[in-house]
């Protein structure tokens, strides 16, 4: 069952219970964050990439990283081409579900993963990949204490159009545009589960959101202007 109509209630109410989570931007300013979960995937990934570069546009990925060490090269790429990066968990697996050793190990896996694929020195990499998003956005107040204390930040979103369960790409690009505003924060999908589509969808998203006067920036741009 698609849950599309209740996001946006979602993120109304989760917001200000929880503002430690980076959930949107500046309301002022009109820059926009698009971001991609649950790669890098091999097919999906380097056809986004070739629609980014040809808009000039730097973006953020959040990372598994069994898929980080499935694909290094693709990994590597994104990080050269300047697109921010950040954690979605070792698997797709809740956070909620892991004791805290266990979720503790799976991120620093997840970086370990980056540091190699990217040749980022280990440190530099625990210092400047901190960005978390939960996997399903799923977590608790323990967790985000959690997350703060290992000096992680979470990141959540405002505009979900739930490209994961396929539907068409104009009903997704309606989605992001019926909600888009100053400082949104956009999920979408370039894994196993939406890549398919994911090229197409922002290949029609870009300049359509560049007409109406939005710059689309990186999650880390996003937590600078909503200081």
């Amino acid at each position: 069952m698609q849950r599309a109509a209740f996001y946006p209630q979602l993120y109304r109410i989760l917001k200000p219970r929880f503002p430690s989570c980076l959930w949107s931007g500046n309301e002022k300013i009109r820059a926009i964050a698009v971001t991609y979960d649950d790669g890098p995937h091999p097919e999906y990934t380097p056809q986004l990439l070739d629609v980014l570069e040809r808009y000039n546009v730097r973006t953020s990925f959040f990372w598994l990283g069994v898929c980080v060490e499935r694909s290094p090269l693709i990994a590597k790429q994104v990080y050269q081409q300047g697109h921010g990066i950040g954690l979605h968990g070792y698997t797709h697996y809740p956070f909620p579900l892991m004791h805290r050793q266990a979720l503790q190990q799976r991120l620093k896996l997840t970086q370990q993963a980056i540091a190699t694929a990217c040749n980022l020195n280990p440190q530099t990499c625990q210092q400047q990949i901190r960005n978390v998003r939960p996997p399903f956005g799923l977590f608790t107040p323990r967790i985000l204490n959690w997350l703060h204390q290992w000096q992680y930040r979470p990141v959540m979103w405002s505009i979900v159009p739930e490209d994961w369960v396929e539907p068409r790409v104009e009903i997704v690009v309606q989605r992001v545009l019926a909600q888009v505003e100053n400082g949104s924060l956009i999920v979408l999908h370039d894994g196993q589960q939406g890549g398919q589509n994911v090229a197409i969808a922002t290949t029609q998203l870009i300049p359509q959101l560049q007409q109406q006067g939005y710059e689309l920036v990186t999650v880390d741009r996003l937590w600078e202007l909503s200081q």
